[in-house]
């Protein structure tokens, strides 16, 4: 099995390769890792992760730079049915349009939008930072989802994030944290799959969630 994760200059590379090779080294099955940043690597793979971190409209044109990669995406997840997961801004860019500097359009995998986060009040009645910064505890809309099993003993992971995805459709909806205001945690259809969260800080949680997806057979 070859899983790819895309690098386009908008990505928390090395960490995210280290938690891969660590989640499907203990797999029976063997899977080659590879960091890619090209259109014919998408178009192998038997698996895509999009990291992303930073900004929407600069994660877009990063990907839009790199000459066919967003056409080789599109054809690998939305035609063929590769399992794909995005992470943070790679879950935001699954929307419509995001609003983060400038409106930008998204893939238009999930309807919905990537919007700011409004600060609230904690439990205390104390405000909330933003950036959303730290660990927080998942709720899971669709426990039966494969993936979302994989994580059900596991449900504290890490955020740092100042936008968020307010999905059209809560059938996408597969886990939610609060934050002042629901926060879609993970999100997904079909093949697809996003985390706003990032696995790879988040320990034995982040692990699980990364061995679920390798598992996942949609």
């Amino acid at each position: 099995m070859k899983l790819a994760i895309l690098d386009y200059g908008s990505g928390n590379l090395r960490s995210v390769e280290q938690s891969v090779r660590r989640a499907a080294g203990a797999l029976a099955n063997p899977v080659a890792v590879s960091v890619v940043s090209d259109a014919e690597a998408v178009r192998q793979a038997d698996y895509i992760i999009l990291p992303g971190v930073g900004h929407f409209a600069d994660c877009r044109a990063g990907l839009d730079r790199a000459p066919g990669l967003i056409e080789a995406l599109q054809e690998a997840v939305r035609q063929r049915g590769v399992p794909f997961l995005g992470i943070c801004v790679g879950l935001q860019l699954m929307a419509d349009i995001g609003y983060e500097g400038q409106p930008t359009p998204g893939f238009g995998w999930l309807p919905g939008e990537v919007r700011a986060l409004v600060g609230g009040t904690d439990s205390q009645g104390q405000p909330l930072k933003i950036p959303h910064m730290g660990w927080n505890r998942l709720q899971l809309q669709q426990p039966d989802h494969p993936v979302c099993q994989a994580m059900q003993k596991h449900d504290m992971v890490y955020f740092v994030h100042s936008w968020h995805l307010q999905l059209a459709n809560s059938s996408d909806l597969l886990a939610s944290t609060d934050y002042g205001q629901p926060v879609t945690a993970m999100a997904g259809r079909d093949t697809m799959l996003g985390t706003q969260f990032h696995p790879e800080k988040s320990q034995q949680a982040g692990q699980a969630l990364l061995t679920g997806f390798l598992n996942w057979r949609p």
